[in-house]
């Protein structure tokens, strides 16, 4: 799986990792961009590329096709290639899942969700995202806790998909931290404020 990786700036070993997912039709490029702002600067960040290529873009990727005729077709493939590359990212850096938050945006928050409740990870961050069709049969186990963040004028995925998500995680017996905020369908910098809050007082 092709990924952006960023060590620490402090040029000690990582605190912990912190991998970022992209939404539909962004990549890791993207998604790196916000680092700076993420104020973590003992923390190795990673950004994957999605394995599919976005059909309305030569730069964007996908995690799965979101298109009427093709509906979550290739969910599979990247549900095993991200578990698989979460759980070789120890040897590769050191730091266990036990200290590796998973964090996505949009699709790459419902990838966040679907991939990270099958893991023994530190937490999860879902910004903007929603559920899979048949996460809450298929997850079982103690789960990370997790943040949910979104914009009530989301006119992409609707607030209802983010109160769902926290209607059927605290179901399932997960600590779940809610926050709305008066936006669209983007990350605000209060948002990457909460999950660097989120990180400090999960991995110290």
């Amino acid at each position: 799986m092709q990924f952006i990786s960023l060590p620490p700036s402090t040029s000690q070993p990582p605190a912990g990792l912190i991998v970022c997912l992209h939404g539909w039709g962004s990549n890791a490029e993207d998604a790196a961009s916000l680092a700076p702002f993420f104020n973590l600067p003992n923390y190795q960040f990673l950004f994957p590329n999605a394995p599919f290529p976005f059909p309305n873009s030569p730069t964007g990727r996908a995690w799965y096709d979101l298109r009427q005729e093709n509906m979550y077709e290739g969910l599979a493939e990247s549900q095993q290639l991200l578990i698989n590359w979460l759980q070789s990212l120890e040897s590769s850096t050191g730091v266990p899942l036990s200290r590796t938050i998973l964090s996505g945006f949009s699709q790459g928050g419902a990838m966040t969700l679907d991939v990270g409740l099958k893991l023994p990870l530190a937490g999860l961050v879902v910004m903007s995202g929603y559920l899979h069709p048949d996460i809450a049969t298929t997850a079982k186990g103690d789960f990370p806790p997790t943040v949910i963040m979104h914009g009530r004028y989301d006119e992409v995925v609707p607030l209802r998909a983010a109160l769902k998500t926290r209607e059927v995680t605290e179901t399932l017996g997960i600590a779940v931290e809610y926050h709305e905020f008066d936006t669209g369908h983007e990350v605000r910098p209060e948002m990457l404020d909460i999950l660097r809050n989120f990180v400090i007082n999960l991995i110290v």
